[in-house]
Parts: structure tokens; sequence; C-alpha cells
């Protein structure tokens, strides 16, 4: 296997470039992409153009800038676009497994378009890519990945209300450190997770060749960019300057973590391009927490809680 530049697998094309507040809306039928990270990046469903037939299903769409920049979707119905999107065609006969494969493959170089000013417009088209589809890779069930357990892990229904809250300053909580940028030359791909400031992806905006500089069983806070958005790290990783890392001075699990990432992110309306949540700013803020009998935070209560919850099971 070795990479090559995505255009020598796919014919690649800018798609319609419409904009959606000049499509017709009365006979809605056609899916409309845009720069979207949410429902294969589909806003609306449009008329169909007289004077121009949609693409048909099953080629991929790429976003090209903007916040969700490269998000990569296999398109399942006809399709128009938006601007700033371009249309992948396969050279070859493509198998639907593969067409993901590639969608991800081209989503890992998000962090090569970390700069505001940067966009995919000229460089999609080169980008590298595994020439072929790894045959592990061929081999899964996708459909089974993409099954979720919906179950909850605990029996007893837990509620919020009628508990005792109390405010508990994060430096009480946490040891929070910053993160760090890397150099050109460590942003090759490898093994280690790379947490961005972003809202997607729990965070990873690729992997890296670099030794972990963060353990996991910790928590994530973009303090810039996409302010506010907390994740749960269950590995070691590496996290750019832009995003604190929060070391708990207590027992933490995945469960206490999704309850607190959810308080944390309650928080982010306070912060923004100007006034930015960085270290100094969050040691000194606070988060509600559920107490115990002695005013302690009730840990476990916050566990059982999420256990309690449809999906927990999947955590």
């Amino acid at each position: 296997m070795k990479l090559v530049p995505l255009n020598s697998i796919f014919n690649i094309e800018y798609g319609n470039q419409f904009d959606l507040y000049k499509m017709d809306l009365e006979d809605p039928e056609i899916n409309f992409v845009s720069r979207s990270s949410q429902n294969l990046g589909v806003v609306a469903r449009v008329s169909k153009d007289l004077d121009c037939e949609p693409y048909p299903a099953g080629l991929i769409t790429v976003t090209l800038g903007g916040t969700y920049l490269l998000s990569s979707f296999v398109q399942q119905e006809p399709f128009y676009t938006a601007q700033n999107i371009k249309v992948l065609t396969p050279k070859r006969d493509m198998k639907f497994k593969e067409k993901i494969f590639y969608c991800m493959a081209i989503q890992s170089n998000r962090f090569r378009y970390t700069s505001h000013g940067r966009e995919a417009n000229v460089t999609l088209d080169h980008l590298a890519v595994p020439d072929e589809v790894p045959a592990k890779w061929l081999k899964l069930d996708v459909d089974e990945l993409m099954r979720v357990n919906d179950s909850a892990l605990g029996d007893k229904k837990m509620v919020l209300k009628n508990r005792n809250w109390r405010w508990f300053t994060m430096s009480d909580l946490f040891e929070i450190k910053k993160g760090k940028r890397l150099t050109k030359e460590d942003m090759q791909s490898g093994q280690t997770p790379f947490i961005g400031s972003s809202e997607l992806d729990n965070g990873v905006t690729a992997y890296v060749d670099a030794e972990p500089m963060h353990e996991g069983n910790t928590i994530t806070v973009a303090y810039d960019g996409s302010i506010g958005e907390a994740f749960y790290q269950p590995t070691s990783y590496w996290a750019l300057d832009s995003v604190n890392v929060l070391y708990p001075k207590f027992t933490l699990n995945p469960y206490v973590a999704m309850f607190l990432v959810a308080l944390i992110r309650k928080e982010k309306y306070r912060y923004s391009y100007g006034r930015k949540w960085h270290v100094e700013r969050m040691n000194d803020s606070k988060i509600k927490l559920p107490v115990a009998i002695k005013g302690n935070p009730d840990w476990k209560f916050m566990e059982d809680y999420i256990k309690s919850l449809p999906y927990s099971a999947s955590i």
C-alpha cells in the first residue's frame, strides 16, 4: 500500500454552487448538501431544477472550508450542492465500505487546515490517501459497527430534582494544564490521537507520529476555536495549545466524566473569541455539582445517573 493523490482515485469537481435561498422549495424532492457536519451534510430538500440534473446517489461530497472543513459523506440519494463543496466520483467500481474508508481518510487530514484562513479548494485534489483499502477494513461489518446499544446500564430511574447542589472551583477539582503545538515535522500520520479545538469526533482532529503528552482518563476543553467544547479522553494523546487538559484530583471514570462534560459545556456561553477560557481563567471558574450529606461532590450519584440513561451501555 502506498500514498497517492486523491485525484488519481476520484474524478473531482466543484458541485453546483447553488444558493439555498434562491432554490425552489415548493416541491421538495432533492437533497441539498451544504457545509454541515450533520445528516450527511444535507441541510434541506429542494425542488428539482429543470435546467440542472442532480448528482446521482453514491458519490462523495467534501466540504472545502468553514468550521466543518473536510467533512466527507457518501450521499445516499440524488443531490445538489451549495458553494464550497466538491463532488468525488470514483474512477473504478467501488463498494460502499470502500467509499466510507476514503471519507475517513480525507477527514483525517483536517489538522493540516488549522488556520482559519486556509481552505482546501486547491489542495484537496492532491491530498495523499492510500491507493487501496486495507483488506481488514473490507472484512468489517459496517452495519454492525454503526449499530448502537441503546439500553441503560442501571435499572433504577434517577432524577436531578430535589438534589442539593453546590458551586465548586475548577482548580479544587482539577489540575489544569495547557496543550502544546506540534512542529510541522511531527504532524505526520501516526497512532497518537491529536486533540484540537474542534467540536467534532471527541476533539480528535488527526492521529500523529508523536509520543503522547497527556494521560488518558482526563478531560479536554477547548479554550479557543470551539470554546468550551469538552470531551472525555479514555486513552493517552497529544493536545493542541488551544486546548486545556483537566487532570482530576478525585477518582474519575467514564460515567462521572460524562456528567462533568455536560456541565462544563453549559459554561461556554460565558466565553468568546475576545474572552477566551485560558488556564488562569478556568482555574477560577466554578461549576455546580450535586453534593452528598457532608457537602462533598456526590460522585456516586453522578455515576448512577449516567448509567440510568438510555445508551449508557454504549459508553
